[in-house]
């Protein structure tokens, strides 16, 4: 048994352990660390009594006060949307056109449509509207499927190519994969849209370009390419591109078109809330 001797220097015991002739000293947890030590073991004891704690294997302890954090937010919802109804019950009742003709209920729009946007939207379409990548800017005047507020409503309720029996939906035919047109003509039609925006500097392509437009895309694109919104046709003579504006990426989109798609909101957001995001949709500054 290692011999506890007082240390000459600070006057206190030692434990008997020497390591390398240091000695190690005696000293204690100060009271006040103690008592406060021992209190947090009760406490935590209390609260494991009093409040939901311990995992089971089909659940978890309740506590003697039953309390949820769940059915506390439940409530606080709840007791949000009673202080809301009033608004909600004019949401629900009109149209997103009339909701935009009354100043009341444009500007209720306007500041929960934002937080809506935000939260929902942005990571796609930009924090102001402005596109990310490939996904459509929302502050142009430049729409596939109508940028009138109401059309904007359905967009946004129903979506684009997504899961919903009532989606908007469109698709290009693979004019190069599936060996519709030729890579000659690929390429002169794609040399023709541009001219479409004043970018084509190649006379003779066009031309031929032209006749194969004329027999090929005037269905869906219009005779001049002033695009089909009931079609969800995108225009192609304003120089707006949504997968790039060179000719190959015009002649990639031909040959293997890309169709991008849009979640259908009605299943994830109540009419409520898709009114008023409809509402400041077209308030970007691209609203038709």
């Amino acid at each position: 048994m290692a011999e506890i001797e007082k240390d000459p220097v600070s006057g206190r015991d030692t434990t008997g352990h020497s390591w390398d002739g240091i000695k190690e000293l005696n000293t204690p947890l100060p009271r006040w660390w103690l008592y406060t030590f021992y209190v947090s073991i009760i406490w935590a004891i209390g609260y494991w009594v009093v409040y939901p704690a311990w995992p089971t294997l089909s659940g978890y302890t309740e506590g003697v006060i039953g309390y949820s954090s769940r059915a506390e937010l439940a409530n606080e919802l709840a007791a949000r949307d009673k202080s809301r109804i009033v608004w909600t019950d004019k949401f629900s009742a009109l149209s997103v056109e009339e909701i935009s003709k009354d100043s009341e209920l444009l500007n209720y729009s306007m500041a929960g449509g934002r937080s809506i946007f935000a939260e929902n939207c942005a990571p796609c379409h930009g924090a102001s509207g402005s596109g990310i990548g490939s996904y459509p800017v929302l502050a142009d005047d430049d729409w596939l499927w109508g940028g009138a507020v109401g059309d904007i409503y359905t967009t946004v309720k129903y979506g684009i190519r997504s899961t919903h029996e009532d989606t908007r939906l469109s698709e290009m035919p693979n004019f190069g994969d599936e060996g519709m047109l030729g890579e000659t003509q690929v390429s002169d039609v794609a040399e023709y849209i541009l001219s479409l925006s004043g970018a084509s500097t190649d006379k003779a392509s066009v031309t031929r370009g032209a006749e194969v437009f004329a027999g090929e895309c005037t269905s869906c694109h219009g005779k001049n390419g002033e695009g089909m919104q009931s079609m969800g046709a995108p225009r192609l003579s304003d120089g707006i591109w949504l997968y790039g504006k060179t000719k190959q990426n015009i002649i990639s989109q031909i040959s293997k078109p890309k169709h991008g798609a849009m979640p259908a909101w009605v299943d994830r957001l109540d009419d409520v809330s898709i009114k008023q995001v409809s509402v400041y949709v077209h308030s970007l500054g691209g609203g038709q």
